[in-house]
């Protein structure tokens, strides 16, 4: 079973900041494309942003441009995702994902083949 393991997450004032971080073992990580998704109460899970294994290739979604960045240190097996003036719409448990050959679309949940367990990013008004 490939683990993957996120951190970060936390309460964080509007126009605020948090950096998530995402650890996968090594083998998988090396050609994986990494991607981050995010699920709120009451709603689907939806794609936040993802790079592939080069570290290009970089899409986001239309809500997080601008304000997120995504960005993987390949010798750490580590991929991030740094928040930056988050908004209360933000609030949502965030999910580290990998696609392990990355050939597929980077936006789409069921395109990916390993997922961490979330971690919670509460952001007040």
């Amino acid at each position: 079973q490939i683990e993957l393991v996120e951190s970060g997450g936390g309460l964080v004032q509007a126009g605020g900041s948090l950096r998530l971080s995402c650890v996968a073992p090594e083998r998988t990580f090396e050609k994986a494309a990494m991607g981050w998704f995010r699920q709120a109460p009451g709603k689907e899970r939806e794609f936040v942003a993802a790079t592939k294994w080069t570290g290009g290739g970089r899409e986001y979604a239309d809500s997080v441009l601008g304000r997120f960045t995504i960005s993987r240190d390949n010798a750490k097996s580590t991929v991030y995702l740094q928040m930056n003036s988050l908004k209360s719409q933000d609030t949502a448990v965030y999910y580290c994902a990998a696609q392990l050959y990355g050939n597929a679309l980077l936006s789409i949940a069921e395109n990916y083949d390993y997922w961490g367990q979330g971690t919670q990013v509460t952001v007040s008004s």
